[in-house]
This record gives C-alpha cells, structure tokens and sequence, in this order.
C-alpha cells in the first residue's frame, strides 16, 4: 500500500513525546519555553504544544508574535538595496505589533508541532477539524489553537476546511516545495553538487556513522549558521536535543567529516510518510566558501528525497538556490482558530489576517523571499 504524504504514526508521536519527558525543555532547545502533549484525534495522533502568554523570549516556532514582528523585522535585511521600502514595511510591521499581541495568539495550544520551523500535517477532514475545534476550546477556553506549516500545494483541501471551519489563515512565508517524482531531468546545479561530493576531500558521514561526540559538534555546526549568521530568533537545538532524536530514530544525522575527524558539515532529517523535511543544516563557516559544504549537505537530503520518491518540503531562505534545484515556491500559512476567545481578539485577528494578505504575500512574492 502506498504510504501517506504525511503519516502521524502513533508510535512515532509517542516516541517524539518522549523524548521531552522528564528533561526541561530549556536543556533540548535552549530559547524555548513549552509542553508538549500529544492528542488522538479521528484516529490521528498529534503532538501538540501548550504555551502560556508570559513565556518571554520564546522562538517562532511557538510564538508567533516573534515569528510575524521579530522575525519580519529581522528579514527587511533583504531589503538594504531598497532603503525607502525597507523603511515603510519596519513602519507597517510595528504599526501592526499592538494588534498581534492583542490578540493572544502566543497563549496557544499548537496542534501537529514538531518542533521544527516545517511540521508537514497530515491532511484534515471536516470531522478530523471540527473534533479538534470543538475537543481542544473545550479543555482549554482561554487560548487559541494554531497550526502552522500549511501551504497551497500540499495543503490545498484542509486549507480550504479549516477556513470553513471557522479559523483564520495568516500567511507566514515562502517556502519552497521539491517534488522528486516529478523530477527526471536534474538542473545544471543539481549535477555540480553531486560532483562536488564525489570529489570533495572529507569523508562523507551516514546516519550509522555517527558518533557520541558528533552531538556536540553537530548542534556547534547548526549555531554557527542558524542562530550566529541568521539571528537567535531560530530555534537553538542543543546537543542533548540531537542526540535524543537521533537515538529515537526521529531524525537521521548525515554530513561531511575532516580529515582530523571532526565534523564540518551537517544535515539532520525528518521523514514523515512521503514527505521529508530538513530540520538542521550547519557548516563550519570559518572555513573557505569554495568547498561548497552548505550545498554538497543540501544535495544529500535531495538525494534522499529521489531515491525514495519524497516529497521534499525544502522550507524557506536561500530562495535563489533552491529555485536553481528544481523547488518551487508556495505561500505557506499558520491556522489560527479564536472564535472562542473574545470579541478583541477575533477582530484583530481578522485585521492581521487582511494585511498579511494583502501587503505580505505580494511582497514575498514579487521579491523571491
């Protein structure tokens, strides 16, 4: 039988689950304070996220006050060549700030949260939606519900059921979607990277390869490229958190190994039916640009994804890159469900839904974010 695009095993959420229990979340991913659950819903199981509204400092993945203010003010960088229109977006996102926090969605149930800044979700039926709706206010009246991850390719039906359903779509980014059964003829950049790997001087490191001290150097990798070049506002996985999904089987560990055998490159993946993400990637960015390592690690997990028919969702940024392999662009978006919470709340919901939509996707569009 052919397998689901999104799976959800309940082995699989319970072994996710576990890894979080009795460990402080602080100590697996270091700017982030929550619980995790999981819930079975229409026989689907979940993990889910409890968050509290006076949890300071808390990264995208469960905040989206950071995702839509901090993150989006960090990323008018890419506008410095456009310092006018760099100005009036920092203007309108501040502008915006009050009505965000005003609608209380960071004191939230996040249902299908992996963690990671892409959880692929399963798809959603009416039923499925309307237990999740009407089960989760119920045991928690106060917050609202969020689920992210979705776009407009792999999403399109529950997209379209969970606005029938009463919740409102927020577009969060664009991100970039690579089909590998669709893929035939490789790009011309597609073939360099598998060149570079067959002619690079450091050994090439498996899933089985690695090792107790790879840990360490791997969450050393991930912060040198995520959280020092990007911004801090990334998640920051820490050795310990690594090493427990590896040992799960949750997430499979590839990369590049130096002479003197220590890392320099790494991937870490997440395969979830037919679909795989790529959760970690880091490099060592000391060492000279011209060895390639962020694309000879990204070829890795595209390779994974042709071998075995995937559907690689190859999240944001490097925009031009992952064009040049073959991804395409698609509007993602986060659900968020208030009609339980008070009339405040819903209509400035409802307000930042019509900006985003009419202001945000134009612009991630017309500038390949």
């Amino acid at each position: 039988m052919t397998a689901e695009r999104v799976a959800n095993t309940p082995d699989m959420v319970a072994r996710f689950v576990a890894v979080f229990d009795q460990t402080p979340m602080r100590d697996l991913i270091a700017n982030l304070d929550s619980t995790v659950d999981q819930i079975t819903v229409a026989g689907r199981a979940y993990p889910v996220t409890l968050n509290q509204r006076d949890q300071r400092g808390n990264c995208y993945i469960c905040n989206p006050v950071t995702a839509y203010i901090d993150y989006a003010i960090d990323e008018t960088r890419h506008f410095k060549s456009h310092p006018a229109l760099r100005l009036a977006i920092r203007t309108l996102i501040g502008a915006c700030a009050p009505l965000l926090r005003a609608a209380g969605i960071d004191h939230q149930v996040q249902i299908n949260n992996w963690l990671f800044s892409t959880n692929p979700v399963p798809t959603l039926t009416q039923g499925a939606v309307a237990a999740m709706r009407d089960n989760l206010t119920a045991a928690y009246p106060d917050r609202a519900l969020v689920i992210r991850s979705l776009n407009t390719t792999a999403d399109a039906a529950t997209l379209g059921t969970l606005r029938d359903a009463g919740f409102r779509l927020l577009p969060a980014r664009q991100i970039y979607l690579f089909d590998a059964t669709a893929c035939t003829h490789p790009s011309a950049n597609m073939k360099r990277d598998r060149l570079a790997l067959a002619r690079t001087d450091h050994d090439l490191v498996t899933n089985d390869d690695i090792t107790e001290a790879d840990y360490a150097r791997a969450a050393q990798l991930y912060e040198m490229l995520y959280i020092d070049k990007y911004t801090p506002l990334n998640p920051s996985y820490t050795a310990l958190y690594l090493r427990r999904m590896h040992i799960a089987g949750l997430m499979q560990l590839r990369g590049l190994r130096a002479a003197d055998g220590r890392l320099v490159a790494v991937t870490g993946l997440f395969a979830n039916g037919r679909t795989l993400t790529q959760p970690i990637v880091g490099y060592d960015t000391t060492r000279p640009r011209q060895e390639g390592l962020y694309r000879m690690v990204m070829a890795m997990a595209q390779d994974i994804a042709m071998a075995q028919g995937l559907f690689f969702n190859m999240s944001a940024g490097a925009a031009a890159f992952k064009r040049h392999r073959m991804a395409v662009p698609v509007i993602e978006y986060t659900a968020v469900y208030a009609q339980h919470l008070g009339h405040k709340k819903r209509s400035a919901l409802r307000v930042i839904e019509a900006v985003l939509t009419k202001v945000g996707i134009p612009l991630l569009q017309r500038f390949g974010l």
